[in-house]
């Protein structure tokens, strides 16, 4: 059973080096290699392309989005408003029919009244006549 063997510091340092040579190599290779640099940025420049192309998506569809809510909320205001013109028609209609009620009552009232005064009038001379 071989123990866990951990590297001391030259061993660390001499990974690093390498693994930054070798990142260092990469990059010049491709730096010096035309094609393939223009490769990468044909690349780039196409996902960039792509994702403007996207982004514009995204807005026009925010903006049909937003006109349909915009237009749904006209709708349902014009509905909300005519309903309200309705209710007050009907408050309206309802405070003529209960004036015309009030009207009528105080007439009927009226023609009780008189009735009863024209009675009792009638009752008095009868009275004074005696007959």
């Amino acid at each position: 059973m071989s123990g866990f063997r951990t590297p001391d510091v030259l061993e660390r340092r001499n990974n690093a080096d390498a693994v930054k040579k070798a990142m260092l190599e990469k990059f010049r290779a491709v730096t010096q290699d035309t094609t393939r640099a223009e490769q990468i940025r044909a690349q780039r420049q196409a996902i960039a392309e792509a994702r403007e192309a996207r982004a514009a998506e995204r807005e026009a569809a925010r903006k049909v989005r937003e006109a349909e809510l915009a237009a749904e909320a006209a709708r349902q205001a014009e509905i909300e408003a005519q309903a309200q013109r309705e209710r007050e028609a009907a408050a309206a209609l309802l405070a003529a029919q209960e004036a015309e009620e009030a009207l009528r009552l105080a007439a009927e009232q009226k023609a009780a009244r008189d009735a009863r005064y024209a009675a009792r009038k009638a009752a008095k001379k009868m009275r004074r006549r005696g007959y």
